[in-house]
């Protein structure tokens, strides 16, 4: 049971719960966990089980095997019914990177492996990435003509810059683990056998914060990509005067005047 309810259960990811911490991992070792129509659908519906979740304050987001996501299984999309890609792209894919920007918990995105095409959608849509030293990423669209889609035209600049962002989009250039944490993709680079336990520990301190804080930071940080200094300052002003009335902040004084943790209720 996670906050009362019980957990749910899904064919191709898995959805954990404990401690205040969601893990899901996606689930199809022999295929690099490539995303299959099941497995989109899957994952959507793993996000909305944290979105409505209130005992759940952090999450991990990892895949099962030596890969954390090789994107688009393109078997799938030589079958007769197969949707047009900006259908597919519309009703399955951007939902998802929407989910994952709209939830209040932060995701601690844990890279165990390659992350290609969508599945390095996936990642950059994390507010932490965490990468194994054994990962990688490639967007990889233009191996098969296509356009890098499910937010990585948006995720990549932000990111890394202008100049970065078009090498790794226009000449499909990999990046290795070291260097996707030389250019500030990711949080850092651990090692492989540490980086499930090294994710669980900075979920975990994540899921002790206060929450409404951090969904409020969270949502500040996705804000200020798009608006100029003044209208950040507002916005601060504002979600400050939210978290200023919480019962959170008022522990969080009385602990600090204390000399004792805080006890974060999410109120």
């Amino acid at each position: 049971m996670a906050g009362g309810r019980p957990i749910p259960s899904f064919e191709t990811v898995r959805y954990e719960v404990a401690d205040a911490v969601a893990t899901i991992t996606l689930d199809r070792p022999d295929a690099l966990n490539a995303l299959t129509i099941a497995v989109k659908r899957d994952l959507l519906a793993a996000l909305r089980a944290v979105e409505r979740d209130r005992a759940v304050r952090a999450v991990v987001l990892t895949g099962a095997g030596r890969a954390f996501c090789a994107g688009q299984d393109l078997r799938e999309r030589l079958e007769s019914d197969a949707a047009p890609l900006a259908v597919e792209l519309r009703e399955r894919y951007n939902p998802i990177i929407r989910a994952m920007r709209a939830l209040d918990q932060p995701i601690v995105g844990a890279i165990n492996g390659v992350a290609a095409g969508a599945g390095a959608s996936l990642a950059f849509a994390c507010d932490v990435r965490l990468v194994s030293d054994q990962a990688s990423f490639r967007l990889a669209f233009g191996r098969i003509g296509l356009v890098p889609d499910s937010g990585a035209t948006w995720f990549l600049p932000r990111l890394v810059g202008a100049a970065k962002a078009s090498e790794l989009a226009l000449l499909d250039e990999p990046l290795s683990a070291a260097d996707a944490e030389r250019i500030g993709l990711v949080a850092r680079v651990v090692p492989a056998d540490e980086l499930a336990a090294e994710a669980r520990s900075v979920a975990t301190r994540l899921a002790a914060m206060a929450p409404r804080a951090l969904a409020l930071t969270k949502h500040a940080l996705e804000r200020s990509w798009s608006v100029g200094l003044d209208a950040a300052l507002d916005d601060e002003a504002y979600r400050q005067g939210i978290a200023g009335a919480t019962a959170d902040h008022r522990e969080g004084i009385a602990a600090f005047l204390e000399k004792r943790q805080p006890r974060f209720r999410g109120e």
